[in-house]
């Protein structure tokens, strides 16, 4: 009896060793962001992590890997292991407009990463070096077609959301300005503030706090109704540009293979954060959209991405080639 009793307590305490070998998180995740820190989706990563720690019972660190259009920090997560600890926050520009424009990407966003769910939806706005004589969109337009051979305007590079939105401005208009990129829309703003570069198509929650301090210029909305945080700020719909709606997307993935509880893990602790009252006042304040409970999870995530991408191949190559990654 005694020797049974013994096997049965070391069979118990192996299948615990087990359960906490493979409990998850077994350490500190990390959410990679494909741009420089100070930009759009850095600070939409930030509120979620800080939140999602507590959830998760392990902290979540943000890390920057920044360069080729975010294709660099993408890639990354795609090539880590499928066990949770590294994660993505993606958007439109990393997971559909870098499959439209490049030839040689690195990853396919449909195959080699593992979708969670969408986050956050966050309109453009269209935004003016504090100098620039003009007030309203119909100015704007008439300014860049009559100085669009010294005209520049800042992106966070080819594919990036801010690339996408100077697309559509300019596609609007009938122009073609100088595209000035940078390793992310943090010194991309930085360089408007300073007027080293003339106009910007941003998200809004990275212009809202430079257009409130009065160092930037708002044009309009890139969209067909104004946004909560900037209700003086006209859209482009308004100006009679109807159809030039620039929405950027936010979305938590995992490396391709990820197991289905670690997804489920992942994704209440996505869920809980966009509960957590701190953190939906502070997005909407940026100017964010939360996504409905049916927009969320893996399912509807994949669904969404097959809209995007059918949505922006055309439009995306009417207005720019394919191109290789520097």
């Amino acid at each position: 009896m005694r020797t049974l009793i013994l096997a049965a307590a070391v069979a118990m305490a192996v299948s615990a060793g087990a359960d906490a070998q493979t409990a998850y998180p077994s350490r500190p995740v990390t959410m990679v962001v494909p741009f420089a820190a100070g930009g759009p989706t850095d600070v939409v990563a930030r509120l979620f992590a800080q939140n999602m720690s507590r959830t998760l019972g392990q902290q979540v660190v943000v890390e920057n890997v920044a360069g080729a259009a975010g294709s660099l920090g993408v890639s990354r997560v795609a090539r880590a292991a499928p066990d949770g600890h590294t994660l993505l926050m993606g958007h439109m520009g990393t997971q559909i407009a870098n499959m439209i424009l490049y030839d040689n990407l690195t990853y396919d966003s449909r195959t080699d990463l593992e979708p969670v769910s969408l986050v956050l939806n966050v309109s453009q706005v269209l935004v003016t070096k504090k100098a620039m004589p003009v007030d309203s969109f119909a100015q704007f337009a008439d300014f860049l077609k009559r100085n669009q051979a010294t005209i520049s305007y800042a992106t966070a590079g080819v594919g990036s959301g801010s690339h996408i939105g100077g697309m559509l401005v300019q596609s609007a208009i009938g122009v073609k300005n100088e595209m000035i990129g940078y390793r992310g829309t943090g010194p991309a703003m930085n360089d408007l503030v300073a007027g080293h570069v003339d106009w910007m198509a941003d998200q809004i929650t990275n212009a809202v706090p430079q257009i409130r301090a009065g160092t930037i210029r708002a044009i309009a909305v890139l969209g067909d109704r104004r946004n909560p945080s900037l209700p003086d700020v006209p859209t482009t719909a308004e100006a009679g540009m109807a159809g030039a709606n620039s929405n950027i997307w936010h979305a938590v993935y995992g490396p391709k293979g990820m197991p289905a509880p670690v997804v489920e893990a992942v994704l209440k602790a996505v869920r809980e954060a966009l509960a957590d009252e701190t953190v939906k006042a502070r997005l909407v304040d940026l100017g964010g959209d939360l996504p409905p409970a049916e927009a969320m999870g893996p399912a509807a995530l994949r669904r969404h991405m097959d809209e995007e991408l059918a949505r922006w191949t055309p439009i995306i190559r009417s207005v720019a080639e394919k191109t290789t990654l520097q």
